[in-house]
């Protein structure tokens, strides 16, 4: 099918029907007939321009698929033409084939390449030839907008997915937040009259009532990370972990050791200080021992830092290694300690969404270390 360059209207109906745009550039018409004849193809549409502007206009105002430009026109041969596709944002990843009858001397083709060309075609043409590499590249521009469109559903499906979880999370926080005032009205009400018993089922209560606001900020939380890119921005390490501790105020019990001289370095402080604060956090929150002790440490690589947090807590059996890292999953009963089960997914995906990778050594009852890679 031969589309004719003026008619932008039915070419953009017919792309609507899955067919993708061929452009054929040569200043010679006889040149442009028997190029459109060889790739006449149902699943085409084929547009013709008998100079450099004219197809720079076309590829402005449709879609192209691929471009086979003749290098020797007048005014403006191939090259330039290549090279003003290139700057332009809207045709730069168009295919560009260039059809020469200019020497396959190694400068003329190297200049083409540097232009924007993908391939080259020389005169005389051999038909099978055209054929198969104009098959190729259109083929890889189907796949191109095909994982476009994918791209698309993904991104929409994961706004639809954030919206639903921040409409869940807001719908489940406002009876949570009844049932708490509920609770206090009842303990006022109660008051010196309360009995042990009933003040230990209000505390339950409230314990519970705590522990599903936390779940619920937590899985919103998570949802949002994948969408979340902060701005990098030169970051203290040393301060970081000060300001952490000051945060989470550890128990007089548990001392927290860290270097005189953590590297300071670009990033998203943000991201970092979550990483380090869960990690601390967990250290302080499973400890068991009468002198706890969280150690900080780093090593600097040509590419990423790797940092590890030890501790001397409870430690972790070989099975779960894997396990903690999963949503939900804790260590031990959410009676005996306020824990969501998401700390460490999260940890994880910052850590991964950061082109590093985190990890776990363990020894019952000895304590843990987790060691995890920060690109720099």
């Amino acid at each position: 099918m031969i589309t004719r360059v003026g008619s932008v209207k039915e070419q953009r109906s017919l792309e609507k029907q899955n067919k993708a745009t061929i452009l054929l550039v040569d200043d010679r018409p006889e040149n442009l007939i028997s190029l459109a004849s060889i790739l006449e193809d149902d699943s085409r549409i084929i547009l013709k321009a008998n100079s450099g502007n004219e197809a720079l206009k076309i590829a402005l105002e449709v879609e192209i698929a691929v471009i086979l430009l003749d290098v020797q026109m007048p005014e403006m041969d191939g090259f330039e033409v290549a090279r003003l596709l290139k700057e332009n944002s809207r045709t730069k990843d168009i295919a560009v084939i260039f059809v020469t009858a200019l020497s396959t001397d190694e400068k003329y083709t190297m200049q083409g390449y540097q232009e924007g060309a993908v391939d080259y075609l020389h005169k005389p043409l051999d038909v099978n030839v055209v054929r198969a590499k104009v098959n190729v590249f259109e083929q890889l521009y189907r796949q191109r907008l095909e994982l476009k469109a994918t791209n698309n559903l993904l991104l929409k499906a994961n706004q639809q997915l954030d919206e639903f979880v921040y409409i869940v999370s807001h719908d489940l926080k406002a009876p949570l937040r009844g049932l708490a005032s509920l609770g206090s009205f009842i303990e006022e009400e109660l008051g010196k009259d309360c009995k042990p018993e009933v003040k230990d089922l209000l505390d339950m209560m409230k314990s519970r009532l705590f522990r599903m606001q936390t779940l619920i900020d937590g899985i919103l939380h998570y949802s949002r990370l994948s969408n979340s890119v902060g701005e990098p921005e030169s970051v203290d390490v040393n301060e970081l972990i000060i300001n952490i501790i000051d945060l989470i105020s550890p128990p007089d019990n548990v001392r927290i050791e860290y270097p005189d001289q953590l590297p300071v370095f670009s990033t998203e402080k943000i991201k970092l200080h979550e990483v380090f604060q869960n990690l601390i956090s967990n250290g302080v929150k499973y400890n068991d021992k009468d002198s706890g002790v969280i150690k900080i440490s780093y090593k600097d690589f040509p590419s990423y830092y790797e940092f590890t947090v030890e501790d001397n807590g409870i430690g972790i059996k070989t099975e779960y290694y894997q396990k903690i890292f999963q949503l939900f999953h804790t260590l031990v009963p959410k009676d005996k300690a306020e824990s969501t089960g998401i700390g460490l997914t999260i940890v994880k995906k910052i850590v991964e969404q950061q082109g590093g990778e985190v990890k776990v050594e363990s020894r019952p009852m000895e304590g843990s270390k987790f060691i995890f890679t920060w690109v720099k």
